[in-house]
This record gives C-alpha cells, sequence and structure tokens, in this order.
C-alpha cells in the first residue's frame, strides 16, 4: 500500500464577502478630511475678499510663529528703500525679512512697526517736491526702528570734508522730529563715513563722524526735539561699510534710531 492511499484529504474553504457588505469606515475618515480642508479653503478665500489689509495684517500676525526661521535682505529703490511692512516684497527691500519681523514683533515691536508707517507717510509727504526722500530708508531691528540717512552721488547730506549740514539734511532733521513726537522713545544717532586713503597722514574719518553725530543731535534739537531723548551718540569713521566698495559715497550715512523701550 503506498503513502498516497492514507494520505488524508485537507479541504480549504474560502469565505467570500458579497459586494453588498460592510467596507469599514475609512473611507470616512478621508472624506472628512477632504470636507474640511475645501471647508478651510472657501474661508480663507471669503476672508480675502472681505477683510482689508491692516485687518489680513493682524490675521498673519496672529497664526505667526515667534522664531525666526530665514532672514531675507535685499534692497530696493523706493521712498525709503521699503514700502509697507505689510508685504513681504518691501521686507526683502529694507533688509528685515519676513520671518526675522515675526519673530521681532513676538519681542514687542508692533509699535514701531506703526510708527515706521507713520514717519515713511509723513516725510513722504513733506518731501516730495524734492530729492530729499530719495536719502531715507527704514528698517527694524532688535535695537529698534533705524532710520538711515545717507548720501546720494552728487547729493551730499554735509559739506565735503565737514560736519557743515546742507538745507537737505536740515529739512530732513525737521521732519524726522516731527515723526519722533509719535512716540517718547529714546533716540541713538550713530554717523558712518566712506574710507579715505591710506595714504593720508592722519584717517579724518573719527573726527567727521562724531562731529556729523553731534551736528545732527543739534538738528534734532533745534526742530523741537527734547534733548533728554538722545540717549548715546556715536562716530564710527569708515568702520562699518554699507557698501561693497568702502569708498563709495553711499557709506556715508547716519543711523538715526528710536531705541525699543526695553532698552531706554
Amino acid at each position: 500500500m503506498s503513502d498516497d492511499a492514507v494520505r488524508p484529504i485537507i479541504i480549504k474553504r474560502k469565505k467570500v464577502v458579497s459586494g453588498d457588505g460592510h467596507h469599514g469606515g475609512a473611507w470616512k475618515v478621508a472624506y472628512a478630511d477632504f470636507v474640511t480642508a475645501m471647508m478651510a479653503f472657501f474661508m480663507l478665500m471669503w476672508l480675502l475678499n472681505a477683510t482689508t489689509e491692516k485687518q489680513r495684517k493682524g490675521l498673519a500676525d496672529y497664526f505667526s510663529p515667534t522664531i525666526a526661521i530665514a532672514r531675507v535682505s535685499g534692497g530696493g529703490d523706493g521712498a525709503f528703500s521699503g514700502d509697507s511692512l505689510q508685504s513681504q516684497q518691501s521686507l526683502a527691500q529694507n533688509g528685515t525679512g519676513g520671518a526675522q519681523n515675526k519673530a521681532l514683533s513676538a519681542r514687542g515691536l508692533t509699535p514701531l512697526e506703526d510708527l515706521q508707517l507713520a514717519i515713511e507717510s509723513r516725510a513722504g509727504d513733506s518731501l516730495t517736491k524734492n530729492r530729499a526722500k530719495q536719502h531715507i530708508a527704514t528698517r527694524l531691528t532688535d535695537e529698534g526702528l533705524v532710520i538711515e540717512v545717507f548720501d546720494l552721488e552728487g547729493a551730499p547730506l554735509f559739506d565735503p570734508g565737514t560736519s557743515t549740514p546742507r538745507p537737505v539734511m536740515q529739512e530732513i532733521a525737521a521732519v524726522l522730529r516731527e515723526g519722533f513726537e509719535l512716540t517718547p522713545n529714546t533716540i541713538s544717532v550713530a554717523a558712518h563715513s566712506q574710507a579715505f586713503s591710506p595714504l593720508l597722514l592722519e584717517n579724518p574719518s573719527w573726527s567727521l563722524t562724531t562731529g556729523r553725530a553731534q551736528a545732527t543731535r543739534g538738528l534734532l534739537e533745534n526742530a523741537g526735539l527734547n534733548a533728554e531723548r538722545i540717549a548715546r551718540l556715536t562716530g564710527h569713521g569708515q568702520r562699518k561699510p554699507a557698501s561693497p566698495d568702502p569708498m563709495s559715497v553711499r557709506n556715508n550715512r547716519l543711523e538715526i534710531t528710536l531705541l525699543r523701550s526695553d532698552l531706554r
């Protein structure tokens, strides 16, 4: 007798589920996610159409992270080298970057943002009849609101090689003083200069920048600024150029900073 004759017969039965049976609930979860996403999309479209620019900025600030992720830098050619802080484009122009600005807002700089817009508006209205507004750029930093006033080719702020302000600088100082009345924040004034030839027996940049910082303080006070608001004056010489070319007149500049309230 062979082994095949005594081997047991095994019958496999397959359970067949009919097409009209229960399929489980996974599809319900997927469908619910889809409906939720569509609802969020249509709410976003409605908000973009029904809100003002200021309201949209407030909503964006509410959901903004408090940690800077990346920095965006650049330069603009607008009236203040960067327009409203309400757009990423202008943030890139004035060199602060969108993510960096969110971090600054989280540190309490939102009032300075409002002041920046106010100063830009007032200065733009007051200086539209000449090139004076082209001398000014603003940016927000960890220290506060920096208003940079710089030379243009063929249009210096001071008489060359001196600390004597030209009429355009006097006009700019008067406009800035008017804007400074919107806040009690203290102010610092830092002056920078272009590089001078190393063949000179004495580098004049130190005395030049300290003199121009002092002259700017005088212009602001003569325009009506309370002298107690000046926190410090600094002359940086040619140590911190703004242009890759150290001899560029763009390096002749003033950085007038409205300091954060916690840095007074």
